[in-house]
């Protein structure tokens, strides 16, 4: 297992959720609720700066068949003008990520409505957790590698 911070990202149209790992990517935890729009990236990538990330983990939402979807494009849109600045970036599959996280926050007795400034941050936690849970079983690296030059 690699050492270092890696930062989770769950893009969303109106919101994007960020969560962190600590230096031994063992455990994700929230960080940010970010507005999207003018400045969301640069964010981002600040926050990535400010942590020392080694490694920015963005989800990837496909359709329950595994089809890609309009949202399954502004990721990867969103993935590739990260990675556009140096960091290495990988998409990962968030498939239920949302519905889950949904999940939590019910089980913990609060509405949809006290959890929306939230929920994005607990989507970017199960996506990151599950990355690190992946590359802690020493199978491979979590997703796939973003290569700006090759886009996606």
């Amino acid at each position: 297992m690699r050492t270092g911070v890696r930062l989770g990202v769950d893009v969303g149209s109106v919101r994007i959720g960020v969560a962190r790992s600590d230096l031994h990517g063992m455990l994700a935890t929230p960080v940010e609720t970010v507005q999207r729009g003018r400045g969301d990236v640069e964010r981002v990538r600040a926050l990535a700066s400010e942590l020392d990330a080694i490694e920015i983990i963005v989800g990837l939402p496909l359709a329950l068949s595994g089809r890609e979807t309009a949202s399954t494009d502004d990721a990867r849109a969103f993935a590739l003008t990260l990675a556009e600045h140096g960091i290495p970036v990988r998409l990962v599959d968030e498939r239920l990520s949302t519905v889950s996280a949904n999940a939590a926050i019910r089980a913990s007795g609060k509405s949809q409505k006290q959890s929306r400034p939230v929920i994005d941050q607990v989507a970017a936690v199960i996506i990151l957790q599950h990355a690190l849970d992946h590359e802690r079983a020493g199978v491979s690296l979590p997703g796939t590698l973003v290569i700006p030059d090759e886009g996606l």
